[in-house]
């Protein structure tokens, strides 16, 4: 007759105590215990509020509204990158303007609330960091804790006897387990060991490194600068703020933060593929500049490529855009120049169809000797095809030819509403007729000239220069965020990968006096490769202190172990008891 007891002596509950204490701080994430409610008073909510802001679950609540909040500032035209397309959203959609202007939607990362999630999740990390690291530190000073009392009731354990005696058993133990760079140390009768502390390290790494992002962000945003300016072949630019075509910063930047320099684009070029699917493709897109750093800096020259910037201190030089500068030449009804320049337009295609606008606003004067306004709406074909007149067949300048629009009387310029420099204000303008009647526009090739009609003088279209548009720009964050993100792939990589464990070798006389060999480990959550380690350790030392005979084994019989070293038959075994 068979008798089953439920153990419940003092021992037991010792044995639990020891094997959690084994266990212990295999991680410095915070210990969950029964809730602890404030008392009454500010105090207490204070602290309240503090450990929840605190806690890691909180902590990646925040970093997954700061993920959502940053949808909308994809989706969304934003205020600081696109004005136009903000003022063009808000003209096409009224009441849903409306919404998203009260909610901020259209400058998301400015925003209150997105300003709100952003400071807490900084406080939070830290708050989580601070007591981890400190914690980790110690954890670090601190020797691995000894074995417990049943080394049977860990979930990876084997044992043999063996007449190696036990000094010579523990000696060769922590021999093994140091050059398998273990922290291993005697405690007792066994040798503690334990390793994979580069899991925490990735651990805390991880987490100081999107702080380190946060703050690179907070600063790249509040000290940046951006700013385009559109250059034609021959022409300059300096480093200025007046000098830009359009110019944004952070609230903190000044004007003494842009980095002194200046530049002249000697030349661009531009080559593409001549035939097969991808005609018209740019093969080459490059800048050729004079430059010089400072006042009174030696002039260096440089070639600038897409994706290749030029890097003048803090600032950025980008290549970003390309087009076509026709060189025009206006003659007033006595032949006298009043306006010769190259006129930038604008690309509307691939193969860079380009349009704009030519204002002659002072000097000229009427065949009546009446002092006028002209514009001349523009039109350019960089490879024109007889049969295709609204549009290039080819980017690059093969039969270039200009078709030109002329209108006199008031541009507008003067009435205090701001133009822009390729649109023509037509509300006060006539256009010019031809010899029948109908609308004055003709096609030019270079060196042609189109005359006004009744001696009211004419235009040439002399040559075409090109033009670059560079982006210049000063992000002080930015390398900070890049060290930042690979910091924080390789930490979450550690974390991931890599397993903190502990392995114990207790070696102790018998009651037959031979000694018995106890193997155990330890991991922070399962995974095969504590019992494949453990096995592979047992393996090694089996052959350092090789089995002994058991009590009821022939004297004649080759010892062997009670257990077999093979690491995944021994890991099973132990995982089975």
């Amino acid at each position: 007759m068979s008798k089953t007891t439920t153990d419940t002596t003092p021992d037991r509950a010792a044995e639990d105590r020891d094997l959690s204490a084994a266990g212990s701080q295999l991680s410095t994430a915070p210990v969950e215990g029964p809730p602890n409610l404030p008392s009454l008073g500010v105090i207490g909510w204070l602290r309240w509020f503090w450990r929840q802001l605190t806690s890691m679950r909180v902590a990646l609540l925040l970093l997954l509204l700061l993920a959502l909040g940053a949808i909308p500032g994809s989706l969304i035209p934003q205020s600081g990158v696109d004005a136009t397309k903000v003022a063009d959203f808000r003209e096409k959609n009224p009441a849903l303007g409306d919404i998203y202007d009260k909610l901020g939607l259209f400058h998301v990362y400015s925003s209150v609330w997105f300003s709100a999630i952003y400071i807490l999740l900084f406080v939070s990390l830290i708050g989580c960091i601070v007591p981890r690291t400190w914690q980790f530190v110690g954890q670090l000073r601190s020797r691995p804790p000894g074995a417990p009392k049943r080394l049977t009731r860990l979930p990876a354990y084997t044992t043999w006897r063996t007449e190696a005696e036990p000094e010579q058993v523990r000696e060769a133990a922590l021999a093994l387990l140091k050059k398998r760079r273990f922290r291993a140390h005697l405690t007792g009768d066994a040798v503690a060991a334990e390793k994979g502390y580069l899991r925490e390290i990735g651990n805390l790494a991880f987490h100081i490194a999107l702080i380190v992002m946060l703050v690179a962000f907070a600063w790249g945003q509040l000290f940046k600068s951006e700013g385009n300016k559109l250059v034609v072949e021959g022409d300059g630019f300096s480093n200025t703020l007046i000098s830009y075509d359009d110019f944004k910063s952070g609230n903190l930047f000044s004007n003494d933060d842009l980095t002194p320099f200046s530049f002249t684009l000697d030349n661009f070029t531009g080559t593409y593929e001549t035939s097969g699917p991808n005609k018209g493709t740019p093969r080459t897109y490059q800048a050729t500049l004079n430059y010089s750093e400072g006042a009174y800096g030696k002039e260096k020259k440089t070639l600038v490529k897409v994706n290749h910037p030029l890097e003048i201190g803090d600032s950025k030089v980008y290549l970003t855009a390309h087009g076509y500068a026709p060189v025009m030449t206006v003659r007033d009804g006595k032949g006298k120049v009043v306006y010769s320049d190259a006129v930038p337009l604008l690309p509307l295609d691939s193969n860079v169809t380009s349009s704009g606008v030519v204002k002659v606003l002072d000097g000229y004067k009427n065949a009546k000797g009446v002092s006028e306004q002209l514009g001349f709406q523009a039109f350019l074909l960089p490879t024109y095809t007889k049969g295709n007149e609204v549009a290039s067949t080819f980017p690059a300048l093969l039969n270039p030819v200009l078709n030109l629009q002329a209108y006199h009387g008031d541009l507008g310029v003067n009435s205090g509403i701001p133009q822009s420099v390729y649109q023509l204000d037509k509300s006060h303008m006539k256009q010019f007729k031809n010899s029948t009647g109908g609308v004055l526009r003709e096609n030019l090739r270079p060196g042609e000239t189109m005359k006004l009609p009744n001696g009211a003088g004419s235009i040439t279209y002399e040559s075409t220069k090109e033009w670059a548009n560079f982006q210049v720009t000063q992000q002080p964050g930015s390398g900070w965020a890049l060290g930042g993100s690979l910091a924080a792939i390789f930490g979450l990589a550690a974390s991931l990968f890599i397993q903190r464990r502990r392995v114990w070798v207790r070696a102790a006389k018998g009651a037959d006096g031979v000694t018995v060999v106890e193997m155990a480990g330890l991991g922070r959550s399962e995974s095969a490769k504590v019992p494949e380690e453990l096995g592979d350790l047992a393996g090694i030392l089996y052959d350092r202190a090789p089995g002994a005979p058991d009590p009821d084994d022939d004297p004649a019989e080759p010892a062997e172990p009670s257990v077999s070293p093979d690491p995944v038959a021994t890991a099973e075994g132990a995982e089975n008891q």
